[in-house]
């Protein structure tokens, strides 16, 4: 082409020089120059050409010159790549509209970009090129060079467009082809993309590609058998391992869509991903093909890799992941597997199909998600027609019982009418009444055994309730209903057949003690002991209260026998016992054996809370048989080594009677002032005063009674007639058992005589009528009036209900003064167990560890508590030793809970068991335990919850990241109100998936 134009210009130069036959020195030296510039383009020295040629352009005159010299210096700067080659091309265009090398430029410099690879560029001009102005064969170079750079650029709609005008052309047809072959291929237009790759399949050039894109496309269009054996054959031939790694993909693929199982798995395998990732749709593949050849540990391997997916294919993975992990006898990780898959409804044949395996497993180990019999309720709602109903229900009405989540259960059967589940019925509500029982609701305990009645079905379970009814009412102080049902108890047919008849003459004994007919309840006593010889604790027990109810009853001979024989057991109240047997001896005219007896208790029994008892008895003793001396020194050291024992007071007036009755006036009023002074307002203060106003009279010194007594703000110098009559009264409702009555009477006292000389008594007793209507918050200043008084009778007591009306309300610091006293105060073994105990539960609550594991191991140290204080005791420890980070104290602790705990208690022992196993890297046993959880306390939703973490974790050990994800998006989902749980698990999840992640591409890690 620049040939030609050179001549063309020649020759019309020529033609110019011998018409004008002038020609300027000017004009043939810018000729030479232009002649030069041309050589030098033509030789590819552009820089050194395009400086001639705009020599030439700024100093010729002629305009064809000048416009041809435009064009030469804006291909130069094309091919020099200079920054403003293209406006210098749009200069010359612009500048030159009439040039015949306007269409020109626009080729030469599409074609420089598409010669060195700039397609992008090539295309912006090939776009500005006049087609109509083109010649025939350049027509041909420009639609294929314009296709392909479109092609190259994947605009594939203007691609299809040039490359398909030449796909006929001897020079480029074959290359078309290809290419629209190739973007058919792209576009998923297999059988298009087939008759292109024919029709240039027989060229050498193309058919090393060729051969991977027809294994592909035949492959896509469903002809596997062709599809394997073009991929084998390039794959034989080849050695580039990311083509091998895609036929291998294509073999494997199409084996298992022959179900060709067997054959797909190397292939498979041999597949190394998308950028060194599998996606889904690689694992449940090579997992399904495992699976099928019964292969089922590696199809767990591969199929749980599927994390978070939610499509078909996810969903038919999780069913037969379930099926692999059940062929593996592993139903808690089938149970998951099933339970994702049932989430779904992609497949609604799988999606029953897994929901009847999840239930059906829920049964079998229990579900930490919800109840097994809400599992099972929920499959028959979904499915009513379902052919596995009458199994189902069977399955149903049994895991009311063995879930053990009774609660749950209750609310599931309401409304329920069938015969079976009337049966199921009462057997759930006696359970939860039995739960309630142990957790000390007597009253909704109560309720729930008459619920169990209302449908008596079951001979032994209607036994059963009756008994557990009048075990309530017998808690609840309903003494008289209590007798009623345990007679009715023995009358039931099934009576004898329950675990129940073996304390039945024990239960009629206590009740018949309470009611105070002392004969029966000796009768009772006596069968009881005739028949249960091997439960010590409980023979030890009978023997006491018989002998109190021979006690009670002046049978005093028989009284000692029973205490003698507790004495022997020595399980319990040994003391007691040996207290119990001296005052005996005494009330049989053994007055000597008392005293002896009484000694012997006192050096005995040094840390019994009987000790100060008996030393005032012993002083009492020594009274009567005017042995005074020695009644006072035992008188002296009670004050001595109790000072704040109630006797102290009742052992000072003792003294002041002595005297009195000595005729020792002087000595008489001194101890009796000492006594009005150190204990205002006791009953033995105010005898104190009424004693030594008579002492005063008798000496005359009225006035000096009067100066004294105004003194004590505890004595009111009033009218004491209408004082006790008003009082009395109140007592009279109170013994009358006219409750209401007898608190509107006592405030009335108290309004009138706050300071009177009943008013620590009638504090007491309204705040005991108030604590039996269950008003707490109305007992409790009165409790605080007596606590604050000087030590009496009712301070025990009375720091017993008000510390327990403190911790109901869970004000620690309010309680623990109060425990404190009730524990050194106290005279009764169970009070002292009772504020050790909530010692040790207020000083955790507030913290304070090393206190709370110290008055722990206090209530461990007495050997006569039951299991659910040892069980408290144990887990007090075992959570101040996790608190302080002393994991191997808390696992010991745990250990010990495990043993002896019920319900919540243990639920919590058995996490921590678990968790210690995770600890210890034992994973599998880890997750047993959590099963166990799962099934046993599922009621229990918080250890539930961080129980399914710890599986989570244990199953992520396992290098099994389905159940580890599925688990912790699960607690995530379905426990929300533990918000400490559920965050724990997303950080958790967090970690796993950007883990997984690396090797899975269908996972994206959270927060992206």
């Amino acid at each position: 082409m620049i040939k030609k134009n050179i001549v063309f210009f020649l020759v019309a130069l020529s033609v110019a020089f011998q018409i004008t036959a002038q020609q300027s020195a000017a004009y043939t030296n810018n000729l030479v120059d232009y002649q030069k510039a041309l050589t030098l383009y033509n030789n590819q020295q552009y820089l050194a050409a395009q400086g001639l040629f705009s020599n030439v352009q700024r100093t010729t005159k002629e305009a064809v010159l000048q416009s041809d010299c435009a064009y030469y210096i804006a291909n130069c700067a094309v091919r020099l790549n200079q920054q403003n080659a293209d406006r210098l091309v749009e200069d010359f265009v612009k500048d030159y509209p009439t040039s015949t090398k306007r269409n020109t430029a626009f080729v030469d410099v599409a074609d420089y970009y598409f010669v060195n690879g700039k397609y992008a560029h090539a295309r912006k001009w090939y776009d500005k090129v006049d087609e109509a102005s083109l010649a025939r064969n350049e027509k041909e170079k420009f639609n294929f060079n314009n296709g392909y750079s479109a092609f190259s650029a994947k605009q594939y709609k203007d691609a299809k467009k040039y490359l398909s005008r030449v796909e006929n052309s001897q020079t480029y047809g074959s290359q078309a082809k290809y290419y629209i072959g190739f973007m058919a291929y792209e576009g998923d237009d297999y059988d298009k993309a087939n008759t292109y790759f024919d029709q240039v399949s027989d060229q050498e050039r193309y058919k090393e590609k060729l051969s991977y894109y027809q294994a592909d496309l035949n492959f896509k269009l469903g002809n596997f058998e062709k599809a394997i054996e073009l991929a084998k054959e390039k794959l034989n031939n080849h050695r580039e391992d990311g083509e091998a790694s895609q036929l291998s993909k294509i073999i494997g693929e199409s084996y298992f869509n022959l179900k060709a199982y067997e054959k797909a798995i190397p292939y498979l395998k041999a597949y190394q991903g998308n950028r060194g990732k599998w996606n889904h749709t690689d694992f449940y593949q090579l997992g399904y093909a495992y699976y099928k050849q019964k292969d089922y540990e590696r199809a767990v391997s591969e199929f749980n890799k599927i994390i978070g997916g939610d499509n078909a294919i996810a969903q038919n993975a999780y069913y037969h992941l379930g099926e692999s992990y059940v062929y593996l006898d592993k139903k808690q990780e089938a149970l998951n597997a099933f339970r994702n898959a049932s989430q779904m409804s992609y497949d609604l044949k799988i999606q029953e199909d897994a929901w009847l395996n999840y239930a059906k497993i829920s049964y079998e180990i229990g579900n930490p998600y919800q109840s097994a019999p809400q599992v099972l309720a929920e499959y028959l709602d979904r499915y009513p027609n379902t052919g596995h109903k009458e199994e189902i229900e069977t399955l149903l009405i049994d895991s009311y019982i063995t879930s053990k989540n009774y609660k749950e259960a209750l609310k599931l059967l309401e409304g329920k009418r069938s015969f079976e589940n009337k049966i199921a019925y009462q057997k759930v509500a006696f359970y939860r009444g039995i739960e309630l029982y142990n957790e000390g609701k007597y009253l909704e305990a109560a309720s729930l055994f008459d619920q169990s009645l209302s449908e008596p079905r079951d001979d032994m379970y209607t036994a059963r309730a009756t008994f557990w009814k009048a075990e309530a009412d017998y808690n609840l102080t309903n003494y008289d209903d209590a007798l009623v049902g345990f007679k009715q108890f023995q009358q039931q047919s099934k009576a004898s057949v329950t675990p129940e008849i073996e304390n039945i003459d024990y239960n009629l004994a206590y009740t018949y003690f309470k009611l105070k007919n002392y004969p029966q309840a000796i009768n009772y006593f006596n069968r009881f002991i005739e028949h249960k010889e091997n439960d010590n604790v409980r023979m030890n027990d009978a023997y006491l209260r018989l002998g109190d109810a021979c006690f009670v009853s002046s049978d005093y001979n028989n009284a000692i026998q029973a205490y003698n024989n507790a004495i022997k057991i020595g399980q319990i109240e040994a003391d007691y016992a040996f207290f119990q047997k001296a005052l005996s001896a005494g009330y049989i005219g053994e007055t000597s054996q008392k005293i002896s007896e009484l000694k012997a208790f006192i050096e005995t029994y040094p840390k019994s809370k009987l000790r100060d008892d008996a030393m005032y008895e012993l002083g009492n003793t020594y009274v009567k048989i005017n042995e005074t001396e020695k009644a006072m020194q035992l008188y002296d050291r009670l004050s001595s080594e109790y000072r704040m024992s109630s006797f102290v007071p009742k052992a000072k007036l003792r003294q002041g009677l002595v005297y009195y009755n000595a005729s020792k006036n002087e000595q008489a009023l001194v101890k009796f002032k000492e006594l009005a002074s150190d204990y205002a307002g006791a009953p033995e203060a105010v005898q104190a005063v009424a004693t030594a106003r008579l002492i005063y009279i008798d000496l005359g010194q009225v006035d000096d009674y009067a100066a004294w007594v105004r003194t004590l703000d505890y004595i009111e110098v009033t009218d004491s007639d209408l004082e006790n009559a008003t009082y009395e009264a109140a007592e009279k409702q109170y013994l009358d058992n006219n409750t209401d009555k007898a608190i509107k009477q006592f405030n009335n006292y108290l309004n009138q005589f706050p300071n009177g000389i009943h008013a620590l008594q009638s504090h007491f007793y309204v705040a005991q009528l108030y604590y039996k209507k269950d008003l707490t918050e109305n007992a409790a200043p009165h409790y605080q009036y007596v606590v604050e008084a000087s030590q009496n009778e009712f301070t025990e007591q009375a720091l017993s209900r008000l510390s327990q009306f403190y911790l109901e309300r869970k004000d620690w610091i309010k309680a623990m003064p109060l425990l404190e006293r009730l524990e050194e105060e106290s005279g009764h073994p169970q009070h002292v167990v009772f504020a050790q105990s909530n010692l040790m539960k207020a000083n955790y609550q507030l913290e304070r560890f090393n206190e709370a594991v110290t008055y722990a191991e206090k209530v461990l140290s007495n050997t006569k508590i039951d299991n659910k204080i040892k069980s408290d005791a144990h887990v007090i420890i075992a959570r101040s030793a996790i608190k302080t980070g002393d994991e191997d104290k808390a696992k010991s602790a745990y250990a010990k809970v495990e043993k002896v705990a019920t319900g919540k208690t243990a639920a919590e022992a058995l996490y921590f068991n678990a968790y210690f196993k995770n600890k210890e890297g034992s994973y599998e046993a880890s997750n047993k335990l959590v099963q166990k959880l799962a099934k046993d306390f599922s009621g229990y939703k918080y250890y539930s919850a961080k129980g399914l973490v710890l599986m989570a974790k244990n199953f992520y050990a396992l290098k099994d990241a389905f159940q580890a994800t599925y688990i912790l998006e699960s607690v995530i989902e379905n426990f929300t109100e533990f918000e400490e749980v559920v965050s724990e698990a997303k950080k958790e999840l967090t970690k796993i998936k950007k883990e997984e992640a690396k090797t899975n591409a269908s996972i994206q890690p959270e927060g992206n």
